[in-house]
């Protein structure tokens, strides 16, 4: 199935984003960001959104905390966009181009998510869709203190799986995904907002 993208690598592990690559989580995302944001006048466009897509949500709060010149609480405000994005719960749905990929390769190479979101949504979303089953391992915010684009996440992954970074595909919809796995010398597949698939030249 990847020989019509890679046709000269035998890839040895792959490693997926979460957001906007496996689930089709943005949207949700998106709405509990801007319910939680309004206690404080403040709003993210989707284009904000997308542009930090990648980042743990503690990050993203001590930003927007630096840029607007507020002390949003980070452990209260995660507490309570969970809380709101979970009401949406049922509105995700897979990307489903990526999850045949997953399906396919099930049981013949080793699989992880790597992600900026907390492991709690994660898990939820994974039983919501039905794929728990699927990855072997789970890379959450929790679990490293260097987010996208730095490689750490990826890093992770890779030798969670005990594989080399450089015989790993990494799948990724965000600029700081793509950063963030090309510095951990993987080949990647970009996941566009068709949720069309295409290869990222080095």
């Amino acid at each position: 199935m990847l020989k019509k993208y890679f046709p000269q690598h035998e890839f040895k592990a792959l490693l997926f984003d979460f957001d906007g690559t496996v689930a089709d989580t943005m949207p949700a995302h998106l709405r509990a960001w801007n319910i939680s944001l309004a206690a404080y006048d403040l709003t993210l466009s989707r284009e904000q959104h997308f542009s930090l897509a990648g980042r743990p949500t503690r990050m993203i709060v001590e930003m927007l905390n630096e840029m607007h010149k507020v002390e949003i609480a980070i452990d209260e405000f995660l507490a309570e966009k969970e809380i709101h994005f979970f009401s949406s719960l049922h509105e995700v749905k897979e990307i489903t181009p990526v999850v045949n990929i997953v399906k396919h390769y099930h049981g013949k190479l080793p699989m992880a998510v790597v992600t900026g979101s907390r492991r709690t949504p994660v898990e939820k979303i994974l039983a919501h869709l039905n794929l728990t089953r699927y990855f072997d391992q789970l890379v959450c915010a929790e679990d490293y203190k260097n987010g996208k684009p730095a490689p750490d996440c990826f890093l992770i992954g890779a030798s969670r799986l005990g594989i080399d970074p450089n015989d790993c595909l990494a799948i990724e919809d965000a600029p700081l995904g793509i950063e963030s796995a090309t510095k951990a010398g993987m080949n990647c597949l970009l996941v566009n907002d068709r949720h069309e698939l295409t290869v990222v030249k080095a």
